[in-house]
């Protein structure tokens, strides 16, 4: 008989495989938008020209989220963890290598690809090695972990470019990229070895039939209302996560290092955030209406940075750190927690990847819009489109909490 992992010393191995991963996926990935104002000026290119990019790796992911979430339910996801984080270190070193932009924007699209090997299969293995309580715990984990990463690569960057150039930011993640991966293959091989328990069944690959069609399930569980809100949550996390540093440097003249040096507060929130979005799970029971929740605080965060907007460079930061850090809790409920219902359908990396995509879809748009709305219409503009963002957020997410609820209810 095959079982979840039980022993706690295999549980505590697991979760720190899953999170080690998770926190190198975004060392590895968010390392660009950081160095953004860096290489626009370095390179000597425009906003949209320096975001491009960024555009491209966040389009790659999502296209790839579809593609990997659906192989993730049918193929060996450890390898695919793998390979993702392997490939994602090699495109690192090569920017570091040969810093010009008709090389950068391909192997960073081709970045994006190999970083959506990474989470479809990890949810697969985290829904299915572990019991409901310790993955409600592991997902925490894990999105504590991502920020971790994320926190690492703004104190990283402004470092890089003070002392060395940031081509270091690059070719550091690169070489822990890779230890990282040793570390994997490592410790998951040793997790395989006991022939009873979920990590080793996954050695051979089934997918289950699922007992409802994915189409109908858009409408069931109300996925396809759920896609439309990742979508503009996506669109606010990373869009003021990638124009945050620049936003600084223009409104309030600091220079490109202390303007990236102030982002590393959007991660750190985002761990508060995170516990605060767990806190309401356990109090209200739904994804979909905290997120609705959450999407609405973002409203009233944005809408006050709009009437405060040259108040201060302190000012500033702080609500845009509490608007991003909003979406984190948003990605805990709808992106971490909400495809572990579809475990008993046998299509969790499915559902993941479809969700995740999303995220990227309002990603890939915020890179180019946020940058061409800030040049045409100031950045006045930019923070009224991230009020209404949060506004229609939370309508789509309140609306559909009932048949999410019936859902839930049939087939949890």
């Amino acid at each position: 008989m095959i079982n979840k992992l039980t022993e706690k010393r295999q549980t505590r191995i697991f979760v720190c495989l899953c999170c080690m991963v998770y926190f190198m996926s975004y060392l590895t990935r968010m390392n660009y938008s950081a160095c953004l104002a860096e290489i626009q000026l370095s390179l000597s290119v425009s906003k949209s020209a320096a975001s491009l990019p960024v555009t491209g790796c966040f389009i790659t992911y999502g296209a790839g989220q579809l593609l990997f979430g659906f192989l993730g339910d049918r193929f060996l996801p450890r390898k695919m963890i793998f390979t993702g984080l392997a490939g994602s270190s090699a495109c690192n070193f090569l920017i570091a290598l040969f810093p010009h932009m008709n090389l950068i924007l391909p192997v960073w699209c081709l970045n994006g690809l190999f970083q959506a090997m990474l989470w479809p299969p990890l949810v697969r293995l985290m829904a299915e090695a572990l019991n409901a309580e310790q993955y409600k715990k592991c997902c925490v984990q894990v999105s504590v972990a991502a920020s971790a990463g994320s926190i690492l690569v703004y104190i990283l960057v402004p470092l890089c470019i003070r002392f060395s150039g940031w081509r270091a930011a690059f070719l550091l993640p690169s070489l822990a990229g890779i230890a990282v991966v040793c570390i994997w293959n490592l410790g998951i091989g040793t997790l395989s070895t006991d022939g009873t328990n979920t990590v080793s069944a996954l050695r051979v690959e089934t997918a289950s039939e699922n007992s409802v069609p994915l189409s109908v399930l858009f409408f069931k569980a109300a996925l396809l209302t759920t896609f439309f809100a990742i979508i503009l949550h996506g669109l606010l996390r990373d869009g003021i996560t990638t124009w945050m540093p620049v936003y600084i440097t223009e409104t309030f003249g600091l220079s490109t290092e202390t303007s990236i040096l102030t982002a590393v507060v959007l991660p750190v929130f985002s761990v508060v955030s995170i516990t605060l979005a767990s806190f309401l799970m356990q109090k209200m029971g739904s994804e979909l209406a905290v997120s609705g929740f959450v999407f609405f605080a973002a409203m009233m965060f944005s809408g006050l940075l709009f009437y405060f907007y040259r108040s201060g460079v302190a000012l500033s930061i702080v609500l845009m750190t509490l608007t991003t850090g909003c979406m984190y809790g948003i990605n805990l409920c709808l992106i971490s927690r909400v495809p572990a219902h579809f475990s008993a359908l046998g299509c969790v990396a499915t559902v993941s990847g479809i969700l995740n995509a999303a995220t990227y879809v309002g990603s890939a748009l915020s890179a180019w819009l946020f940058g061409f709305l800030s040049e045409r219409l100031g950045w006045e503009t930019v923070i009224i489109v991230w009020a209404v963002v949060s506004a229609v957020g939370a309508i789509l997410c309140f609306g559909a909490v009932r048949r999410w609820k019936r859902f839930c209810q049939t087939y949890s």
